[in-house]
């Protein structure tokens, strides 16, 4: 007879959106910190359990029951222990909290039924740091042929794939075996370490294995680290519940410990299994990704007040982020533990921006909780921003003065963000225009002496750094738009172009693009020497508190403002 199952169809959040889920769906969820991701799995198993009552994130549910009436009292018949009720009828228990009677299982199990009350805990368990923890403690022992798996371990015991199939996750991670000590006693405990090789003749239950087996580190005396990994496994890959709540499994484990952990939930979880996992980690959605075989979907949470808005983001709209490389070994999919994201141009500019942030902190009220992403210049800026979005994260954008030259990328970049790029063509054009028109510091004749006369006094075969550098400024020089990125503002001609300039800033600041005022990222302090990366270690040494790095503070404040 089939076993029967229950999972989540929609749920309905406190901003009154209804998100549908499928069965096996393993839903990932995320969001900045206070944003009520513990809240969405306490709230899940509540409104399981009763349809009404106090809930401030979870505010409906809609379940689907498979199975009969007599495959569900079957299977209760076969998966529980019979307890005194106090009545005529029969109550089955899987533990404390736990039990049902069987007249009111029938009950709950109809169709029309609003929640599962008393059957909750049969098809649901919430997995907590306290619970995984404890999943490792040994169990008693039990005849695994008359009496109900009261354990994951008991599961791993009575099935030697099971046991086989945890065991070679753990090794990936942990260098080690995972094996059930069957002949401890009263007790049934797992070890890891090396598996003990069977004498000739003998077998698992023969002295000489079992006294080596039981020289082995017992798991539940492991730090908690190998605790916590075991614990998501057994409950992840052997329990017969139908849906799953897990709180931060990455707690108490490394990257590479999390990152393993993520493959092993999104391959190795049974297909009629429905799993809610609640997350802090980027390592951990990251993985979760990679390793998605079609069922990893993304839940995000932005909480405003005491209102809890969602997101479930677009499958597709995932796998395509994760199929650019700059995207894939970036830190962009950390955006979705943010309540904002700023997209710069380098790395460089990310480093400076943040510490500059650090001090705006200190004397206004700015967000606390912002990410920097570099993009790998102007061009890509347009493909970090679709990527945010695509994840529902909120983002801001500083560019360079000179992303003003071209259409592309700033339309690009301002359509992503929202804006309608025939409202600001003409402004645009204008300053353009203007600004391409003005006259080059240097003329041709004297670029191209300047060149000659560098690449004259290049001695050897190695093509010397300083000459480059040297033909970089000419170049600069040459070029209007070059000079305009080193001025920045100031560059553009009085009058039309800069009025038009300061309604084209203004509308691009309205959908969360800030051009650099000054040009550039050095611009804020000429003062010191180099460019990027050396400009910005010669920076941080100063004090960013000071005078000469007020506008740089004015800067920062008003776009995470």
């Amino acid at each position: 007879m089939p076993v029967p199952s229950a999972w989540i169809d929609s749920a309905t959040f406190s901003d009154g959106k209804r998100v549908s889920f499928g069965r096996d769906d393993i839903v990932v969820i995320v969001g900045s910190n206070n944003s009520g991701k513990t809240e969405v799995l306490r709230g899940i198993e509540q409104r399981l359990r009763q349809s009404w009552g106090p809930a401030p994130v979870v505010t409906a549910l809609t379940i689907k029951r498979e199975g009969t009436e007599e495959a569900l009292l079957a299977w209760l018949e076969a998966n529980s222990v019979k307890v005194p009720s106090g009545t005529n009828d029969v109550m089955y228990s899987q533990g404390d909290d736990c039990k049902v009677l069987r007249n009111s299982a029938k009950l709950y199990w109809r169709p029309t039924e609003a929640h599962l009350a008393d059957l909750a805990g049969f098809f649901c368990f919430r997995l907590s740091a306290d619970r995984r923890l404890a999943a490792s403690d040994p169990p008693r022992s039990i005849s695994l042929t008359s009496e109900p798996l009261a354990h994951p371990i008991h599961h791993l015991q009575a099935d030697d794939r099971l046991e086989a199939k945890i065991s070679t996750v753990f090794r990936r991670v942990f260098g080690m075996d995972l094996i059930v000590h069957r002949n401890a006693g009263s007790k049934v405990p797992i070890h890891c370490g090396q598996r003990p090789i069977m004498p000739p003749g003998k077998d698992r239950v023969s002295f000489e294995y079992l006294q080596g087996l039981q020289e082995l580190p017992a798991v539940h005396r492991q730090g908690d680290g190998i605790r916590a990994f075991v614990g998501v496994l057994l409950y992840a890959l052997t329990v017969h519940y139908s849906m799953l709540l897990i709180d931060e499994p990455e707690a108490f484990l490394h990257p590479p410990q999390i990152r393993q952990l993520a493959h092993a939930l999104a391959r190795e979880t049974p297909a009629d299994r429905q799993m809610f996992i609640a997350t802090h980690s980027g390592d951990f959605v990251r993985a979760m990704v990679e390793a998605d075989q079609g069922r990893v979907r993304i839940l995000r949470l932005h909480r405003e007040q005491n209102t809890n808005h969602v997101r479930l983001l677009d499958n597709d709209q995932i796998r395509n982020l994760w199929s650019d490389p700059l995207l894939r070994h970036s830190n962009v999919l950390d955006g979705l533990f943010h309540e904002m994201t700023i997209v710069a141009e380098g790395d460089a500019d990310c480093r400076f921006y943040s510490a500059i942030k650090d001090i705006c902190d200190k004397d206004v009220r700015t967000p606390q909780d912002v990410l920097f992403v570099p993009c790998g210049g102007k061009a890509r800026v347009k493909t970090v921003v679709r990527a945010l979005k695509a994840l529902a994260v909120p983002v801001r954008v500083i560019c360079d003065f000179d992303v003003v030259s071209d259409e592309h990328p700033l339309r690009d970049i301002y359509e992503d963000l929202g804006g309608r790029w025939d409202q600001i063509q003409k402004d645009w054009r204008l300053v353009k225009e203007s600004v391409g028109g003005r006259q080059a510091e240097l003329p041709a004749d004297r670029v191209k002496a300047d060149i000659e006369q560098v690449l004259s006094d290049i001695k050897g075969k190695e093509f010397p750094k300083s000459a480059t550098r040297e033909i970089e400024t000419i170049l600069r020089k040459a070029s209007p738009w070059a000079m305009a990125k080193q001025v920045g503002v100031p560059f553009i001609p009085p009058g039309d172009a800069a009025q038009a300039f300061a309604r084209l800033d203004s509308a691009l600041k309205n959908v969360g693009c800030y051009i650099v005022p000054v040009g550039e990222l050095e611009g804020f302090d000429r003062t010191v020497g180099n460019h990027g990366p050396k400009w910005v270690s010669s920076v941080l040494e100063k004090d960013l508190a000071g005078a000469d790095l007020e506008a740089a503070r004015k800067f920062v404040a008003l776009v995470v403002s």
